[in-house]
């Protein structure tokens, strides 16, 4: 049995895509898989399965919630193991243990698909803002000055650019996440 993560994007966000997390909880254990635990209600779901298939466990969940709410909904699953080397190869990590940076505008965007380098390229030649951002394969780490709501960095602008379908948590999420899983860093 294996330990995943599934965000879920744009549910219960303006009043939108509305999912009641005890519902949605009873939604995925109905699809099979185990010790389902929730947090918040921006989507972020911890749970156990035997499938060892991360785009076969998003798309049943996807395909689970079109069925049970009447809903799309991107899902994207990883691993437990995943998501604690994102947190842990945060480039920003070392000036926000030394409280250089605030941790509530730090963010991670996670995509689906790793983005084309030549997208890359031109994101990065073509940005002379005050936030902060890196690009790996599987997550852009962002920092934002001024704040996530102010930014035009946001989660459209990311999947636009690179073309990608794309998920943003902020610090506390991610390590609230990995603090559920039991998992210590």
């Amino acid at each position: 049995m294996k330990t995943y993560v599934a965000l879920l994007r744009g549910i219960n966000v303006s009043g939108q895509k509305k999912i009641k997390m005890a519902d949605l909880t009873e939604a995925l254990e109905k699809l099979g898989l185990f010790s389902v635990t929730t947090y918040i209600q921006s989507g972020n779901v911890i749970f156990q399965s035997e499938q060892n298939d991360v785009q076969f466990l998003s798309n049943l969940i996807s395909k689970g919630i079109q069925q049970r709410f009447g809903f799309d909904v991107p899902v994207l699953v990883i691993t437990l193991e995943t998501l604690a080397a994102i947190y842990q190869k945060n480039p920003f990590l070392d000036r926000l243990n030394k409280e250089e940076i605030e941790t509530k505008k730090m963010y991670f965007t996670l995509l689906s698909t790793p983005p084309d380098e030549e997208l890359v390229k031109e994101l990065r030649s073509g940005f002379n803002g005050e936030e902060e951002f890196v690009i790996t394969k599987n997550v852009v780490y962002l920092y934002v000055a001024a704040g996530y709501g102010k930014t035009k960095l946001n989660n459209n602008f990311f999947e636009k650019k690179l073309k990608s379908v794309a998920t943003t948590r902020n610090l506390k999420t991610v390590i609230k996440l990995l603090d559920l899983s039991g998992l210590n860093l």
